[in-house]
């Protein structure tokens, strides 16, 4: 892409972003769209880089709960293949009639048994290495469920940002000028107040031929509200201060540029603030449209309805 040589001079430039400037030392998106850092750590091996507990709160639901399943799966089966290779005869009260495949799925059931610990009682360990290999096992069900539970309250008490944001940003009209417009809104039934969100530019530069990066605050036409219900469309007016101010359509798609977006709130269930950030480059902005009102009253005049299926809606218009 083409560098920006010359950028709105009265633009206030930040500083304090945490990204570097020089620019050759990135790549791509300096913020991910759900609002993770765009970087990969190298250096260390990997499990000297990764918090268990953080990757374990943090992963999706499905992935979660499939790692669990495995893991009970897998150190039954690993606990089954020792009873089995001992000796299922060892089990006093199992019925070693049957198939090998008959008898291997007896001793996994009694792992399974002794590993959550409830023990129905009709089968019992009979001998030294049976006896010790069960009480190993229990041990360390009871660790494994003790940590299972841990994540369980982790993941189900962990303050959450539920906010979703507009998938694109828009160049809007606005007064008799044009502004910036990103959306987002609340989509759980959750109650945050105070809620305060900030915009930085980064920009790619050509500086005396040193491609650089530059951070700016843009400003926005409100920074803060009392309470985040609705949704809330983040507007920052492109006047004769913005960074952008003259951009066209044509100068987003030769430029490489990102905005930053960083929200946070206060949430009354959990009596925290809780934050939440996503990015937009240059080519995730749609340059002359207009978002469609996302809420309306409903039949009875009664309520107000939020209308979650049009936080990306919009409709192109003339700038």
């Amino acid at each position: 892409m083409a560098l920006l040589k010359k950028i709105n001079s009265k633009a206030k430039t930040d500083t304090n972003t945490g990204f570097g400037t020089n620019a050759s030392s990135y790549g791509g998106r300096f913020i991910n769209k759900d609002g993770s850092a765009n970087i990969e750590k190298r250096g260390l091996n990997f499990f000297a880089k990764i918090s268990w507990y953080h990757t374990m709160i943090a992963m999706p639901r499905w992935k979660f709960l499939g790692i669990l399943i495995g893991f009970y799966g897998i150190v039954n089966l690993f606990f089954a293949s020792l009873y089995y290779a001992i000796g299922i005869e060892f089990l006093t009260g199992i019925d070693t009639a049957g198939s090998e495949i008959t008898k291997f799925g007896k001793a996994f059931f009694f792992s399974a048994q002794t590993f959550t610990t409830v023990g129905y009682g009709h089968i019992s360990p009979n001998g030294f290495l049976t006896s010790a290999l069960s009480a190993i096992e229990a041990l360390v069900g009871l660790l494994s469920f003790a940590i299972a539970t841990g994540l369980f309250f982790g993941r189900f008490s962990k303050p959450t940002a539920y906010i979703k944001f507009s998938e694109n940003a828009l160049i809007a009209p606005y007064k008799n000028g044009t502004a910036l417009m990103v959306r987002m809104t609340p989509f759980k039934n959750t109650n945050f107040t105070d809620a305060e969100a900030k915009i930085t530019l980064g920009m790619l530069v050509d500086e005396n031929g040193v491609k650089v990066n530059k951070f700016y605050s843009l400003d926005l036409e409100m920074s803060r509200i009392n309470a985040l219900t609705l949704s809330w469309t983040l507007v920052h007016p492109i006047t004769e201060n913005s960074p952008i101010f003259n951009f066209t359509k044509a100068d987003f798609e030769a430029n490489e540029g990102e905005i930053l977006i960083f929200v946070k709130t206060f949430d009354e269930m959990f009596s925290t603030t809780v934050a939440a950030s996503t990015s937009y480059t240059f080519n995730e902005f749609v340059y002359g449209a207009k978002f469609d009102l996302m809420y309306s009253e409903n039949e009875q005049n009664t309520k107000t309805i939020l209308h979650l299926d049009k936080l990306n809606s919009f409709k192109n218009v003339e700038l």
